[in-house]
C-alpha cells in the first residue's frame, strides 16, 4: 500500500466525523421545535403562558380579520420592524411568552435577519458578545436580551438581569409538559386568577372559582363554520374536579338568569353571549369547560372591519 493511499485512508474517516458534525449542527439549528419543547425552555413556574401559532392563524384567515394593523401599531414597533427587516403578518410563525414574577420571556419561530438585529441592538447603545445582545429598555428593569436559538427561533427576555435570555438556551430535563393542540392556548397561574382585578367583570365569578385548581389551560379552536374555547383544568382529586365542574355550571346558570331578571339577551356578538353559552363536566380529577364562540365575536375582537 503506496504512502498516498495511506494518507487517504486516514484523513477520509476523519473528513466524515467532520462533515458529520457540521451536518448534525446545521440539522439541530433548523429542525422543528415542538410547543411543549419550548415550554421546557421557558421560565414557566407562576408564569402566564401565551402561545400564538400565527402560521395556524394566517392559514385559517383569522390574521386577515386584523382591521389596518398598520393604522394601529405603535410608530415605535413600526420602526423597530423596518430597521430589522421583520414584519409579524408574513415573517412570524409562532410565539411562546412567559410573563414570569423575574421578567418576560419569549420564545419566537419565524424568518429573522439576525445581522439587522444585531445592528438595531448597537444602533441603541446595546451590545453583543458572540450570538447574544443586550440593550437597554425604556426602565432600568427592562434590561433587554436576545440571541438565536436556532436560524429560525429567537429566544428574547425582558427582565432586570441582561442576560436573562440565556435562560432559555436549553431544554429543562424530564417528559414532554401536556399542551393543548391548538393555534391559541393560555396557561393562566392561580394568583392571576385569585386576584381578578385586571378581567372583564363578567369573567371574576368564574375565576375565583378556578383559582383553587392546580392547573387552568384556556385553549380556542376552529369548529367548523365558527370557533370554540375549550377550559382543562387539573384539581388535586376527584371530588374536587366534580365540585369545581358544579360550581361553575352555577356560576352560568346565575349569569343566565341575571339576564333575564334585567330582560336583556345575551349577545353571541360579545363577552355575554359566550360566559352566557358554556357548558361544563369532570372526568377524575380533570374538569371540562366548554364555550361556542361566533365569528362575529372574533370579528369584533379583533377590531374587523364591517
Amino acid at each position: 500500500m503506496s504512502r498516498k493511499v495511506r494518507a487517504i485512508l486516514v484523513v477520509l474517516p476523519i473528513a466524515a466525523v467532520g462533515g458529520a458534525g457540521v451536518w448534525a449542527g446545521l440539522w439541530y439549528r433548523s429542525r422543528a421545535v415542538t410547543p411543549a419543547a419550548l415550554v421546557k425552555r421557558i421560565p414557566a413556574s407562576d408564569a402566564l403562558v401565551v402561545y400564538l401559532d400565527f402560521d395556524a392563524l394566517r392559514r385559517g384567515g383569522v390574521l386577515g380579520l386584523l382591521q389596518n394593523p398598520k393604522a394601529t401599531e405603535e410608530p415605535e414597533y413600526r420602526e423597530f420592524a423596518r430597521q430589522i427587516d421583520f414584519d409579524y403578518r408574513e415573517d412570524l410563525d409562532s410565539v411562546l411568552l412567559a410573563v414570569a414574577p423575574t421578567g418576560k420571556f419569549i420564545l419566537a419561530r419565524g424568518r429573522f435577519h439576525w445581522k439587522s438585529l444585531r445592528a438595531y441592538a448597537e444602533a441603541q447603545n446595546g451590545r453583543c458578545d458572540n450570538s447574544l445582545c443586550r440593550l437597554e429598555g425604556s426602565t432600568p428593569d427592562r434590561r433587554i436580551s436576545f440571541f438565536p436559538v436556532q436560524s429560525n427561533l429567537l429566544a428574547l427576555a425582558v427582565s432586570n438581569d441582561d442576560s436573562a435570555a440565556l435562560r432559555m438556551s436549553r431544554e429543562a430535563g424530564g417528559p414532554d409538559p401536556e399542551v393543548p393542540r391548538a393555534p391559541v392556548w393560555v396557561s393562566i397561574p392561580s394568583a392571576v386568577l385569585q386576584s381578578g382585578d385586571s378581567l372583564p367583570a363578567e369573567t371574576r365569578m368564574f375565576a375565583r372559582s378556578l383559582g383553587r385548581a392546580d392547573t387552568v389551560v384556556l385553549y380556542f379552536v376552529p369548529e367548523a363554520n365558527r370557533y370554540a374555547a375549550k377550559l382543562s383544568v387539573r384539581c388535586r382529586g376527584s371530588r374536587e374536579a366534580a365540585d369545581l365542574a358544579s360550581e361553575l355550571a352555577r356560576t352560568t346558570a346565575l349569569l343566565q338568569q341575571s339576564f333575564e331578571r334585567e330582560h336583556r339577551v345575551p349577545n353571541p356578538a360579545d363577552l355575554t353571549g359566550v360566559l352566557t353559552a358554556g357548558s361544563f363536566r369532570s372526568d377524575g380529577n380533570r374538569v371540562f369547560g366548554y364555550w361556542p364562540i361566533t365569528r362575529t365575536f372574533v370579528e369584533n375582537l379583533l377590531g374587523a372591519p364591517k
